[in-house]
């Protein structure tokens, strides 16, 4: 059956669940703990309710959206999803692809199963590198210095992986360093011969940006070892300054959630922050992003440019957070599905399918443009709400 004749995220999801066996996609849907995060990602957003506002321009609404000073087609990008190539291989490259076509901005995971290098044989002008700060700064000094000759716009700082968490399906299947995998998880991973023939027949999979600071490694899992070794590695407000003296161009705090911290990162020049709870991955009591995010937009929505990740399984969704403040929308964990699914296809058509959804929804909701969205097209509280937007 075609890729294309999936029609949303869940039957993205689906598909994606029959093409890997069981331990890689925990690895994809599952949270942390008990994974309240997840369901509170989720919950939170489809609370607030979108009024539209009928009667007005009728053409088809324009999505392209300026973000530092470049304009893309769409108003989100690929958020950055580590060890993308475990459940489908050569996944980031065919990522990075889908966003040079669509032009959306792609951010490289840290974990990344191909190099900053090769991705922007490919995608150079649409991409920006996620930094995982390793316990060995001298690492992190060269990888900033590497993706700036790569010719990269952003730098993404992620600051919400202090330490190791518990993430209980990985546990339970065995998956983490080293793998574990139960004689259950073995058996379920052979109903899936597709997956299982390229993970043995394909390129051998490992952190492809560390493998120059492993010399002596003898093979790909001992790179792997060294990367478990070096993260998590806490970031700090001092690293944040190191950083911005040594990156030229925009820089990006990925995982703030407190207006405070908002305030800092705009205090030390800080270009832009992610509201992120890194998809429900790493505390689960923390808030969903959606339920900070307007105020972090009072606190500091004149002084940085703000962007809200976590939980988007709509177009709509899209909509609410840049309707509440976001200049800008990530998706994780919807085209990862997609090219688990489907390959370069299934990436493709997982882009296609949020900015088809953006689309109707801006239609029937009356914005014309994402310059359109804001709070009056909001009600997620009462009917107050609306009663405060026509005073404003």
């Amino acid at each position: 059956m075609s890729i294309k004749n999936a029609v949303n995220f869940e039957d993205l999801r689906r598909r994606a669940k029959r093409h890997a066996p069981k331990i890689a996609f925990d690895f994809i849907e599952g949270g942390v703990d008990d994974e309240q995060g997840l369901a509170r990602n989720d919950e939170k957003l489809a609370q607030i309710a979108l009024v539209p506002r009928y009667l007005g321009d009728p053409s088809i609404p324009v999505q392209q959206t300026t973000l530092f000073g470049k304009t893309y087609a769409h108003p989100f990008g690929i958020a950055p999803t580590g060890a993308a190539a475990l459940f489908r291989q050569g996944a980031d490259l065919m990522l990075a692809r889908t966003a040079a076509a669509k032009n959306i901005p792609f951010i490289i995971s840290g974990a990344s199963t191909a190099t900053m290098e090769e991705i922007a044989a490919v995608a150079r002008d649409i991409s920006w590198y996620q930094l995982y700060l390793a316990k060995d700064r001298k690492i992190s000094e060269d990888m900033v210095r590497r993706a700036d000759a790569c010719g990269f716009s952003t730098l993404v700082l992620t600051v919400d992986t202090p330490t190791q968490v518990r993430r209980e399906r990985n546990i339970r299947n065995g998956m983490g360093r080293p793998m574990k995998p139960t004689w259950k998880t073995k058996f379920e991973a052979l109903l899936h011969p597709q997956w299982m023939y390229a993970y043995y027949t394909g390129p051998k999979l490992t952190v492809s940006n560390w493998a120059k600071y492993v010399p002596q490694a003898r093979n790909e899992e001992e790179v792997l070892d060294f990367f478990a070794s070096q993260i998590p590695a806490p970031a700090t407000w001092d690293d944040v300054q190191w950083i911005r003296k040594m990156w030229p161009r925009n820089l990006v705090l990925k995982g703030i959630l407190h207006p405070d911290d908002a305030r800092r990162a705009a205090s030390l020049g800080v270009d832009g922050i992610m509201v992120s709870n890194h998809g429900g991955r790493q505390l689960d009591r923390a808030p969903s992003p959606i339920e900070v995010l307007p105020t972090i937009v009072e606190a500091v929505g004149e002084k940085i440019t703000i962007m809200f990740d976590s939980g988007i399984r709509r177009g709509s969704d899209i909509a609410v957070a840049m309707s509440m403040g976001a200049k800008f929308c990530w998706v994780g964990r919807w085209t990862l599905y997609g090219v688990t699914a489907g390959g370069q296809a299934g990436a493709d058509h997982a882009a296609d399918m949020v900015s088809n959804q953006l689309a109707a929804v801006m239609r029937q909701m009356g914005a014309t443009n994402t310059t359109d969205f804001g709070p009056s097209f909001l009600l997620w509280n009462n009917t107050e709400d609306l009663r405060r937007n026509s005073r404003s």
